[in-house]
C-alpha cells in the first residue's frame, strides 16, 4: 500500500489551536504531525532556532512544494485568555487549558501524574509581546503563500467551530480514515 503524502503547514499565533488542529488532521487522515512548537523549544534549548520567517519559508520551498497552507485567525483577547490559562506536561508536550481542557487534578498530568508547568512565555506579562512579534514575522510569510495560491484562512474563537472547515479542505485533498464528528 502506498503511503499518503500531503505537505501542509498550519500557521497561527501562539494559542490559536495549531496543535489541536494538527492532531485532528493526523488522526482523521492518517498523516504524521510534526510540531514546529516542539521543534522550536528543542532548538531554543540548543540555540539553533527554527523556520518561522520569510527567509526560512523560502528555504522550505527549495526543499519541497507545499500542497496547502492554513492560517488560523483568532482574536487577540481570545489568544491572551487561552495562553494565560495554558499548562503543559513537559515530557510529553500534552497541553491543558484550565477553561476548556483542564487536567482531572489541578496541576497534575492526567496520564503520568507528573506536575504540569506554565511556560514563561505563556504568563500574562509575556503574552502581548509574543502576539505582536508573531504578527510582525508572520505577515510576509502569509503573503508569500497567499500569492502562491496555497493559503486557506480560517477565523473564529473556538477550534471546534473551525475544525469542520479544515476537515472539509483536507477531505478534498486526501481520503479521511475517521469522520470529523469523532471530535
Amino acid at each position: 500500500m502506498a503511503s499518503k503524502l500531503l505537505r501542509a503547514v498550519i500557521l497561527g499565533p501562539p494559542g490559536s489551536g495549531k496543535g489541536t488542529v494538527c492532531q485532528r488532521i493526523a488522526q482523521s487522515f492518517g498523516l504524521q504531525h510534526l510540531s514546529s512548537g516542539h521543534f522550536l523549544r528543542e532548538n531554543i534549548k540548543a540555540n539553533t532556532g527554527f523556520p518561522r520567517t520569510l527567509v526560512q519559508a523560502e528555504a522550505l520551498d527549495k526543499i519541497c512544494e507545499l500542497d496547502l497552507v492554513i492560517t488560523l485567525n483568532i482574536p487577540f483577547e481570545t489568544l491572551k485568555d487561552r495562553l494565560s490559562r495554558r499548562w503543559i506536561h513537559p515530557a510529553s508536550g500534552r497541553v491543558y487549558n484550565l477553561d476548556f481542557n483542564p487536567p482531572h487534578v489541578h496541576g497534575v498530568d492526567d496520564i503520568t501524574g507528573e506536575p504540569l508547568v506554565q511556560q514563561e512565555d505563556d504568563k500574562p506579562e509575556a503574552v502581548a509581546a509574543r502576539l505582536r512579534q508573531y504578527k510582525d514575522v508572520a505577515k510576509p510569510v502569509i503573503e508569500l503563500y497567499k500569492s502562491r495560491g496555497v493559503l486557506h484562512q480560517f477565523s473564529g474563537t473556538e477550534t471546534n467551530k473551525i475544525w469542520p472547515y479544515v476537515y472539509m479542505l483536507f477531505s478534498n485533498k486526501i481520503t479521511p480514515i475517521q469522520s470529523k464528528e469523532a471530535y
